[in-house]
């Protein structure tokens, strides 16, 4: 119904970018609604699939970055070779600016990998969160829930009950917070919306056992939300594991063949894009080259870490790791292809000249601030040349002695001075 924002995700950084992508989940909804097609797993794929293309200039800096330094490794590697046993200052700072040429001469930084990955890693993070909690961010999916929620709302003891529910746990602070005690409706109804959107088919058995009267209405909820969640068969809302363990109870074979094949697609599309993305070559710099073996460990694994969490999770989660895997290979071989075809030592040249270009107005402003510095020198050598002769100075500073001898107060501390000024005087006449 009203405000769904207190179901949204509300971290500092993912937060904002998550709502942003909410939008766009919501509209990919609305389009597949006007012709007709109620679809999560769809919208799923859609909204993966817009997703990756718009971060395909990304993907394609990431690849040329390391094309780029698989070429100039072999640079870095004999200027490393040539200061290997230099650890004084002068050398250590040779060795940093001959580096820094190669890193201008190629056209890139030292950090250049790393930055597309911190870019694309908060926008991949809050499409999860997107697509894990749908109805907090699509309205037409929220409307589904509705009159049900309200109905189990007023029924007593009904908090507790579905506390109980297996993926519950997660909200279990939303039930202790004050909003909730306190009786705000918006708040009590997103809470309720969060739990039943978790909820496996024996939990929504459960509610017809405990609450007959409302038997009628969660019939009508459980069909709307199989609308949207129904895919090749899959209730998208439960887990590979549930549907196998319903499938064998109930003699639906065929649907245990398609639980099985969730989490054994996302590890195979995940090991065959794995193996399209190109090796990054050592750079030379340390903290690239640790991120960069950080990352080959991490494809390593991905791969199982895919089906483990496919099997427990949502099947919605498994469809969505599957298309973005396909669709991340798909885009590795045309990205692969294009990058085959680029004219690196042309590249290079241009970044040559570049790199000259901007050495040489480097040492044009250095020559400047220089000039300006001699300047400034000139002015203090003018203001020297024209202050007072030396026997003026000498005159001035007598008449002032005179002045503070005469005025000065017994027992001041310019009586004091005078005392021992009178007395150096005396015994430098001597």
């Amino acid at each position: 119904m009203s405000n769904i924002l207190l179901t949204q995700y509300q971290g500092m950084f993912i937060g904002p970018i998550a709502k942003i992508l909410g939008y766009l989940m919501e509209g990919i909804f609305y389009v597949l609604n006007m012709i007709g097609i109620q679809n999560s797993g769809l919208s799923i794929i859609l909204f993966t699939v817009v997703i990756y293309l718009c971060l395909t200039p990304l993907t394609i800096k990431q690849q040329k970055f390391s094309k780029l330094q698989s070429k100039m490794s072999p640079e870095i590697q004999a200027i490393q070779a040539k200061y290997k046993n230099k650890k004084d200052n002068d050398s250590m700072m040779a060795m940093n600016q001959e580096t820094q040429a190669v890193y201008a001469k190629y056209g890139v930084s030292a950090s250049g990998s790393c930055i597309q990955l911190l870019i694309q890693m908060p926008i991949l993070l809050s499409l999860y969160r997107v697509i894990y909690a749908i109805p907090a961010y699509v309205a037409s999916v929220k409307e589904v829930f509705f009159p049900f929620v309200d109905k189990l709302i007023a029924q007593k003891g009904s908090a507790e009950f579905i506390q109980n529910f297996a993926n519950a746990g997660m909200y279990a602070k939303q039930f202790e917070n004050e909003s909730f005690i306190g009786g705000v409706t918006s708040y009590i109804q997103n809470t309720y919306i969060d739990v039943l959107n978790r909820a496996s088919t024996a939990d929504w058995l459960s509610l017809k056992t405990q609450y007959p009267s409302l038997t009628a209405d969660i019939d009508t909820t459980i069909s709307a939300l199989d609308r949207y969640n129904n895919f090749l068969g899959l209730n998208i809302a439960n887990s590979p594991s549930f549907i196998i363990k319903d499938a064998f109870s109930s003699g639906a074979y065929l649907l245990v063949v398609g639980a099985i094949l969730i989490p054994v697609l996302a590890a195979a599309t995940q090991w065959i894009n794995t193996k399209l993305m190109p090796t990054q070559a050592k750079s030379g710099n340390e903290q690239a080259d640790q991120m960069a073996a950080q990352m080959k460990m991490m494809n390593t694994m991905m791969p199982l870490m895919s089906a483990v969490f496919c099997f427990t999770l949502p099947a919605g989660m498994g469809i969505y790791w599957i298309a973005g895997a396909v669709i991340r290979s798909i885009q590795q071989v045309v990205i692969n292809k294009h990058i085959d075809k680029m004219d690196f030592d042309s590249i290079i040249e241009k970044n040559k000249d570049k790199a000259a270009k901007k050495m040489e107005k480097k040492k044009v402003q250095t020559e400047k601030m220089q000039q300006y510095a001699n300047i400034s020198t000139r002015n203090i050598d003018v203001n020297k040349k024209s202050n007072i002769s030396e026997a003026e100075r000498e005159a001035a500073l007598k008449r002032a002695n005179e002045y503070y001898s005469k005025n000065a107060k017994p027992g001041s501390m310019a009586a004091k001075a005078n005392m021992v000024r009178e007395y150096n005087e005396k015994n430098t006449r001597k």
